[in-house]
C-alpha cells in the first residue's frame, strides 16, 4: 500500500489547490487572453500557408448570403462547441460590435450546446448496436 500523500490522487489534489491559489492570486491562466493578439504571428514559419488561410478567413466572414452579424453569431456558437477560449473572446466581441445583443448570443450558445449534446446522444445508437451484437 502506498503511503498517504504519495498517490496519484494526492498529486491531483495538490495540483488543483495550486491552480485554485493561482487563479485567486491573479496569476496567468493556461489561456492568456493577450495571446489572441498574437494570432497573426502563427505564419512566422509558414508564411504562404498563413497568407492563404487569412485570405480565406477574411473572405468567409464578408457579407454574402449571410450578414456579418449572422456569421459572427454562428462563429460564437461554433467557438463554444469546439471550446476555444480565444474564439469565444474574439466572437463575443465581434457579435457585440456588429449589433448582437446578449439574448441572441446566449441563444446561439444554446443552439451549439443542443447540437453538441445531440451528437453525443446519437452515438448511443452505436453503443446500443455494439452491445446488442455482443449480447447475442
Amino acid at each position: 500500500m502506498m503511503p498517504a500523500g504519495n498517490g496519484i490522487m494526492s498529486k491531483v489534489r495538490r495540483r488543483r489547490r495550486t491552480g485554485l491559489r493561482q487563479r485567486r492570486s491573479g496569476m496567468e491562466t493556461y489561456y492568456n487572453p493577450t495571446d489572441l493578439a498574437k494570432f497573426g504571428e502563427i505564419g512566422k514559419d509558414a508564411p504562404e500557408l498563413a497568407k492563404r488561410f487569412f485570405e480565406y478567413y477574411a473572405e468567409v466572414f464578408k457579407e454574402g448570403e449571410l450578414t456579418e452579424r449572422e456569421k459572427s453569431l454562428i462563429a460564437l456558437g461554433v467557438a463554444h462547441a469546439v471550446q476555444c477560449p480565444y474564439c469565444i473572446d474574439a466572437f463575443t466581441r465581434a457579435c457585440l460590435e456588429k449589433g448582437s445583443n446578449l439574448g441572441e448570443m446566449t441563444e446561439a450558445v444554446h443552439v451549439a450546446a443542443a447540437i453538441r449534446g445531440g451528437a453525443s446522444l446519437v452515438h448511443g445508437v452505436q453503443m446500443r448496436k455494439i452491445a446488442e451484437t455482443l449480447s447475442m
